[in-house]
């Protein structure tokens, strides 16, 4: 192999894994690599450093595992600048433009390193030469003339480091397993919830109608009444269906305490829906005393946000409901500011959708009684998130009495 190249990375790079994550990544694109030096942390708070050359066949081949390597902070030796191209139209990409990981990400500007501002996956990093400041920005926001990072080249990504502290993270470790004890699960849950709220950080959830037909929906609005929750996500389902239950005491037409069908109780759901637009929202439908309990009804009386992404099999939808996608998108990203957890139950699509704009940095927990949704998400990039295959109605109010109990013993 007449081809090389020297990287360097530094961390905690050995417990986290990286290490073994790099070699074999080259091995597996078929190349080969050096060790020149490996200098070991001697104390727990100190880094470890090391620097490799690899090998490869072709020059081609070898850009293609430098570019692999560097999302797991790899970095070259004596970065350049970063190369910029302006967009030629709207939308339009520059040929070999940087694709982002959702890692804390800075860039090599005029010979100084800038933070990468709003960091998400699968994006743009867009550069502001006159104030030498750098965006990561979806396809959807570029504009003509716009200047666009070109290549790895004179970009940083930080890897997420394994935690050195026992937590729910290290506990969890991002794996995915219906055999776990669920009540020790839950409780850890409960501890980091507690903590990011005790750093003034915002909880969001993620939530599907599988909230409302598991018989979950008074835990969740007790979550919310008591300030554990300050952001909902979701659809126009879980809000339909949610008002359904509060008006006629059914789910999709089904008795909630009884779990008998209800004659003529395929119409609730459209009723509930028409009866809001009669109030013109949801908010109006709570303060006329139409909606007078249930998770919408409490989002309005605490005043915390609520976004409602529709899709193209909703029913009505609700006045709320935003159906144009890349709004939607916008008011995800405009939410996410000072979340430190989001927790994802009982829906892939919109788990998916809020996953791909969080940074790497912010704790996730997916839950959903299916194994496959759960590891989707993490299959998807967001690996920080660590998976719970529980079913809702089981997992929300479990979730509610350890967080109560928690408090308590904490008096």
């Amino acid at each position: 192999m007449n081809h090389s190249r020297e990287i360097e990375v530094e961390g905690h790079i050995i417990d986290s894994g990286i290490m073994t994550r790099v070699f074999d990544r080259i091995m597996d694109m078929g190349g080969d690599f050096e060790i020149i030096t490996f200098d070991v942390g001697k104390k727990k708070v100190d880094p470890s450093f090391a620097r490799l050359r690899v090998f490869a066949e072709t020059e081609e081949k070898l850009d293609l595992i430098t570019s692999e390597l560097h999302r797991y902070g790899i970095r070259l030796i004596d970065a350049d600048n970063v190369r910029l191209l302006p967009a030629e139209a709207d939308r339009v990409i520059p040929s070999g433009f940087y694709s982002t990981t959702n890692h804390p990400t800075s860039i090599r500007y005029n010979d100084d390193w800038i933070l990468v501002e709003n960091i998400e996956m699968d994006c743009i990093i867009k550069v502001d030469p006159n104030n030498s400041r750098a965006f990561c920005i979806p396809l959807s926001k570029l504009r003509k003339g716009d200047y666009v990072v070109l290549g790895e080249a004179g970009v940083r990504v930080i890897y997420p480091e394994r935690p050195r502290e026992t937590g729910m993270f290290e506990f969890m470790h991002g794996q995915v397993s219906s055999e776990r004890p669920s009540e020790t699960i839950v409780r850890k849950i409960a501890e980091e919830l507690l903590k990011v709220k005790a750093k003034g950080q915002k909880v969001a959830l993620v939530g599907g109608p599988a909230i409302v037909h598991t018989g979950a929906g008074e835990a969740l609005a007790t979550l919310i009444r008591k300030g554990y929750i300050d952001i909902l996500f979701s659809g126009n389902a879980l809000a339909t269906h949610d008002i359904e239950s509060n008006l006629f005491g059914t789910s999709l037409g089904m008795n909630l305490k009884t779990g008998d069908l209800v004659t003529g109780g395929h119409k609730h759901h459209i009723i509930a829906i028409s009866e809001v637009m009669r109030a013109g929202s949801i908010a109006a439908a709570v303060e006329s005393g139409v909606i007078t309990q249930g998770i919408m009804y409490e989002c309005v009386k605490a005043g915390i946000p609520y976004l409602l992404a529709g899709s193209i099999r909703d029913d009505g939808p609700l006045p709320d409901v935003i159906t144009d996608v890349v709004v939607a998108q916008d008011a995800i990203r405009a939410n996410l500011g000072d979340c430190g957890m989001v927790l994802m139950i009982g829906t892939l699509l919109h788990s998916i959708a809020v996953g791909n704009c969080l940074p790497s940095y912010v704790k996730t927990i997916c839950v959903d009684i299916n194994p496959a949704s759960v590891t989707k998400l993490m299959d998807r990039g967001t690996s920080q998130a660590i998976g719970v295959v529980s079913d809702a109605g089981t997992f929300i109010p479990a979730l509610l009495a350890a967080l109560q109990h928690q408090k308590e013993t904490s008096k």
